[in-house]
Order: C-alpha cells, then structure tokens, then sequence
C-alpha cells in the first residue's frame, strides 16, 4: 500500500485518523444540542435543527473548527462541554505501534490537524500521544483550513517537507484532494474514521481499516 522507500515525512490527521472520530461526532451531534437545549428551553430536536443548520452554514471554513467561534456563537462554554465527555477520547487501535515504528526507521512524524489548539491539548492530554510527535500543527496557526490548497505551502514554511516524499494518512476526502492538488505524492484515505459508523465511501483513494496494515516500516 506505501512504498516506504519513497517516504522521509508522514502528515497525519488526530480527529477520524489517530483518534476515533466518535467522540467528536457524538459531541457536536449529541451532547452540545442536548446543552443547548437546555440553555435555551428548546425541544432536542429543535435544538439539533437549528444548530445543525448553523454548522452547515459555515462547513469547512477555519471558523466551523474554532472553538471560540461556538463559545460566543451558542453562548456555551465549549471547552468544559467537551470536558464532560471527554471519557469518549479514544486512539485508533494501533496507533501507538505505528508512531512507534516511525520513529524507529527514522522518519518524521507530523501531526497536522484543523482542530481548535483548545481541543488538541485536551485531547493530547488525555491521550498523551504528543511524545511519540516530532510535530504538532494546527490549521488555526496558519489561518486557513487543510481543505485550501495554500495551507500546506504556509505549512512547508514552518515543516519543510517535501510533497513527493511526504505521505499524509487523513479522513477528510476534501483535505486529501486540498493535498493532492497542491502536489503531495502519496496520500491514504481513513475507512472507518468513527469506530461505531459504517465504512466510508473513500472514491478514488487508497485507505487503510487500521495502522497495523501499514507495519512494518523498513529502516
């Protein structure tokens, strides 16, 4: 599936990639229209009508990722929200193998994700992933989203990698096209980025089920 002769940098995705998307989707699906709700006296449903029709609104903008944008937005203080379920963090199985074996052959390991910093520190914390990462990139840093092609010549400023030896592993079909446009040789598509959901239709691209089909990774 990759040709690790090929490979000097591995780009990876936290959320649907090296996490498991279900804690975000319950989230923002569940547990904030549940709160909103009952902050505003509305039925769930009601809720989750309008609240999804306010996340639709602005879909894959650097503001749909921002933590502060739907504190002041929903009047909610999303960081202790996501607190209070935040027992649902949870890795990928194998995860931790396959940072391992990155680091062991020598090459580099990029986390670079369109999470709020807020989220990524709760997140790294509860994980504690971020020692086995030679980096950590958030979208916001730079001011746009991974789904802009530009993003990832603002990231080769600060992580000068080169796109025909760089693998990115992301769950995101819009992110990998982005990446693709802009010129990143070898790309890999998530199929099962929410653990508790079907597989996802991945089109064109190559996709892994789980980390340990990308082992071993030669010297």
């Amino acid at each position: 599936m990759v040709d690790w002769s090929q490979i000097k940098t591995v780009l990876l995705d936290m959320d649907g990639t090296l996490l498991d998307l279900h804690f975000d989707n319950h989230f923002w699906l569940e547990h904030v229209p549940m709160r909103y709700a009952e902050k505003n006296h509305l039925g769930l449903a009601e809720a989750k009508e309008v609240l999804f029709n306010r996340y639709k609104a602005i879909e894959g903008t650097i503001e749909w990722y921002c933590v502060d944008h739907w504190s002041r937005e929903l009047e909610l203080d999303i960081v202790e929200l996501k607190k209070e379920v935040h027992h649902l963090i949870a890795e990928h199985p194998h995860v931790r193998d396959f940072l391992d074996a990155l680091r062991e052959s020598g090459r580099r390991a990029v986390l670079v994700t369109n999470a709020h910093a807020k989220s990524l520190d709760l997140k790294m914390r509860k994980t504690e992933l971020g020692p086995y990462l030679d980096a950590t990139f958030c979208s916001h840093d730079f001011g746009l989203p991974k789904e802009q092609p530009e993003f990832w010549d603002r990231l080769q400023q600060l992580e000068p990698y080169d796109p025909a030896t760089t693998l990115l592993v992301d769950d995101s079909l819009n992110v990998l096209r982005s990446a693709q446009q802009y010129g990143i040789a070898h790309l890999l598509a998530v199929h099962r980025p929410d653990t508790k959901n079907p597989p996802k239709d991945v089109e064109d691209f190559e996709a892994i089920n789980h980390f340990r089909e990308l082992l071993p990774i030669p010297l």
